[in-house]
């Protein structure tokens, strides 16, 4: 029998000797960092010889760069999302351009040289080349005009790009290590790091930390391999623009004048006469005419003539929808902005028009610009805005109430170049609104203001206010029929389910005076709307109006006062009562 179980006993101890190995193997396994490496095109996702990975503060973008003729290019959209936003791409003329303070930037396509207004310049090799997707801008042209440092390393091709600039942490590699492509010692290995190497701290950790190679490598490194922290500096070189407005040494009290035919200018005497206080009027004088660049022209000598001599200063509006007015169809806006030769033509028309009639100002009313041509327009703005300063004319420009639908507005981009921004603080209720509501509620108007303020100095910002009104009507669709007369006591009770039809009309203040007298309506004060609100009911009908008056003018004025605001203007003499004007010059004086 013990002869027998020596043969178990010892199989019995191979099968225990074999498990033990395998569990040390196991085990030395789980505790083996790898050698395994991650190619590092793949780690940029570089597919082609040409392309050049990006690191934008130690960030790698998902997009790349590209080696032509041995020079290094980005791509527009690269250069528009990442570096300035500044250049422009006109993909109908084939140019680049760039605006500074004083001068601006064009570049064509294949070419060595560049202009600077009149001045012609070059770099040693081609500026801009492009196909049929893009352009693609050298880095060295960039370079000229935008805040930013860039190293270039090889094997694979890349450039490492910073922009953003103050301190940042760092620390030294304590001995020779390794970079990984994520924390943990199975993640292949990024690149070598030797000892005393100085790495970026991006997010430390316990046991691993996130770094930055100073060659554009984001990876981790175990916490332990990593000496004490200390605080490096991006220091820029760059030299900011100065900026220089027209500013003037009073505070604006504007009124915009509709001119809708020559003989309407003739009105401008009698609409003066009526007023206090006023130094601007913005007569609606030039339209688009076609997509060339030409504009119409309402404008007169005669009433630039009396203005100045009553001391009132002329800033001629300039429409996309004037046309309009002439029974003409108003030309696409993006057909003429979207092409330099249209853009030069039309500033052109109307700094030669601003001269001829000698005009104090150009007031730029351009509405419902469509966001795809949104680059496009401030890219006008900024044109428009250098020939101006050149002719000592002030540009200002007519925002809308900041929303996130109108951000590609770019008021602040506006401030730069323009003169003056005026926030149109009115209609928040409109035609086409799906209720009835207020023009200019005090709350619409205080966030209008302090939201431009975000992006336009308290200096150059002007307050837009409406001397108008909108009279809103409800017609019952259900066969109910409200109860004729004043219903001021029932103004919290109107049912919000009843069906009925909404109707809408805009009229002056002296109109919703009389309107209020003869349906012998009461208006009662709306604190939260900072106006009064009237609502009658006539032959079944039920009327709501929010009362534009002296009062209402006033508590917009406050904000205005209250943000030291450039001044206000006035949309539109004529449709005011004459009392609005005491209120007025207590505000703005």
């Amino acid at each position: 029998m013990k002869k027998k179980a020596i043969p178990i006993i010892a199989a019995l101890i191979l099968i225990v000797v074999v498990f033990l190995f395998m569990l040390l193997g196991n085990l030395i396994e789980k505790y083996t960092p790898t050698k395994e490496r991650r190619e590092l095109s793949e780690y940029y996702a570089i597919s082609s010889q040409e392309q050049v990975a990006l690191i934008l503060n130690n960030e790698v973008l998902p997009v790349h760069g590209k080696i032509i003729d041995g020079f290094i290019y980005l791509d527009f959209n690269t250069v528009h999302d990442f570096i300035n936003q500044r250049f422009f791409w006109d993909a109908n003329e084939n140019k680049l351009l760039y605006t500074t303070s004083t001068d601006l930037i064009v570049a064509d396509v294949g070419s060595t040289s560049y202009s600077v207004t009149k001045d012609t310049r070059s770099l040693d090799h081609v500026i801009v080349k492009a196909d049929a997707a893009t352009a693609y801008i050298s880095i060295d042209f960039l370079k000229l005009y935008s805040d930013f440092k860039y190293e270039v390393f090889e094997n694979p091709s890349r450039v490492v790009l910073t922009n953003q600039w103050g301190d940042y942490t760092v620390a030294p590699a304590k001995k020779n290590t390794e970079v990984r492509y994520q924390g943990g010692i199975k993640s292949p290995i990024l690149t070598d790091v030797e000892k005393n190497s100085t790495l970026t701290i991006l997010s430390p950790g316990e046991t691993w930390t996130k770094v930055a190679t100073a060659d554009g490598i984001i990876g981790y490194i175990k916490s332990k391999a990593l000496g004490a922290t200390s605080t490096a500096t991006h220091t820029s070189e760059y030299i900011p623009e100065n900026f220089s407005h027209i500013k003037k040494d009073f505070p604006i009290n504007m009124g915009w004048h509709q001119v809708t035919n020559t003989t309407a200018n003739g009105n401008i005497s009698s609409l003066l006469q009526n007023t206090k206080g006023i130094n601007v009027v913005s007569p609606t004088w030039f339209y688009l005419k076609d997509t060339n660049g030409n504009i119409g022209s309402l404008a007169s000598s005669d009433y630039v003539s009396y203005c100045h001599q009553n001391g009132i200063e002329v800033w001629a509006l300039v429409s996309n929808f004037g046309a309009k007015d002439q029974g003409l169809e108003n030309p696409n806006l993006t057909e003429i902005l979207t092409y330099t030769s249209r853009r030069e033509t039309l500033i052109n028309n109307l700094i030669s028009a601003a001269i001829q009639y000698k005009l104090d100002g150009i007031n730029l009313d351009f509405e419902s610009v469509d966001p795809a041509c949104g680059d496009a327009y401030i890219q006008f703005v900024r044109e428009l805005s250098l020939k101006c300063k050149n002719n000592g004319i002030v540009l200002s420009v007519d925002n809308y109430a900041p929303t996130d639908y109108t951000a590609f507005y770019n008021r602040t981009e506006q401030a730069l170049f323009a003169d003056y921004i005026i926030v149109m603080a009115y209609d928040e209720h409109y035609s086409g609104s799906p209720e009835a509501g207020s023009v200019a509620s005090i709350g619409f108007v205080r966030d209008a203001v302090t939201n431009t303020l975000k992006e336009v100095p308290a200096d150059q910002l002007i307050l837009g206010m409406p001397f108008y009104a909108r009279v809103w009507s409800e017609t019952p669709i259900d066969g109910e029929t409200p109860a004729e007369g004043n219903t001021d006591e029932n103004l919290d009770e109107v049912p919000t389910e009843s069906l009925y039809e909404l109707g809408v009309y805009s009229t002056s203040m002296r109109e919703v005076q009389n309107l209020i007298n003869i349906n012998g309506a009461t208006p009662i004060w709306s604190e939260s709307d900072g106006q009064y609100y009237v609502q009658y009911v006539n032959k079944g009908v039920t009327y709501k109006i929010w009362i534009e008056d002296s009062t209402s003018i006033e508590q917009k004025l406050k904000v205005l006062q209250e943000y030291q605001l450039a001044g206000g203007s006035f949309w539109k003499l004529g449709l005011e009562t004459s009392n609005v004007w005491d209120t007025i010059i207590k505000y703005i004086n």
